[in-house]
């Protein structure tokens, strides 16, 4: 059984690219032709993203280094240590709607440092991998695509992230204990 499942995860991609330039060709697609304008594309979108890719790094990193993050963590740790979250993982929380490899770096110290099986550690990988980085997606993608007006899209994304945050707390405390 364990053997079927790798062989399938490791024939899964090449099967659906088999699968495509089979069909492609069944069409009679000119198949280079269309992969060449996909690409063009795609380098297009790519050149645009950059200024927005920037911005967001450049952001991250004023946030990380004037203090702010720091500030922030010390005026809610009061207040969540009581509902059981700990305060070592609010600066993940609080990065990770921004930049996922800021909170991957935050997230991986929190691994160095407490080990993986520890409470922070599973709490913190559960969160990594639970959540998204919004406003990373929403300047990034919104903006390559010229998006000017996001509507809901800012709260939704918020949401999402302190929900998944919470959920994380529940559910390793759950497992875990």
């Amino acid at each position: 059984m364990e053997k079927g499942i790798i062989a399938l995860a490791e024939w899964i991609i090449p099967g659906l690219i088999l699968l495509v330039l089979v069909v492609a060709l069944c069409r009679r697609l000119p198949v280079y032709e269309l992969f060449i304008a996909g690409a063009q594309d795609g380098f297009e979108i790519a050149i645009k993203t950059i200024p927005y890719l920037v911005a967001m790094l450049v952001a991250v990193s004023i946030f990380r280094a004037s203090g702010a993050l720091d500030l922030l963590v010390k005026l809610l740790s009061p207040v969540l240590s009581p509902l059981g979250i700990p305060p070592e993982v609010l600066p993940h929380a609080l990065l990770r709607p921004l930049s996922g490899s800021a909170a991957l770096g935050v997230a991986t110290d929190i691994i160095r440092t407490h080990g993986p099986d520890s409470m922070l550690g599973r709490l913190v990988s559960t969160m990594q991998g639970s959540s998204d980085t919004t406003f990373y997606v929403l300047s990034l993608y919104f903006g390559s695509v010229g998006i000017k007006k996001y509507r809901y899209a800012p709260i939704t994304g918020l949401i999402a992230d302190i929900t998944t945050f919470l959920a994380s707390v529940f559910f390793v405390r759950l497992i875990f204990g």
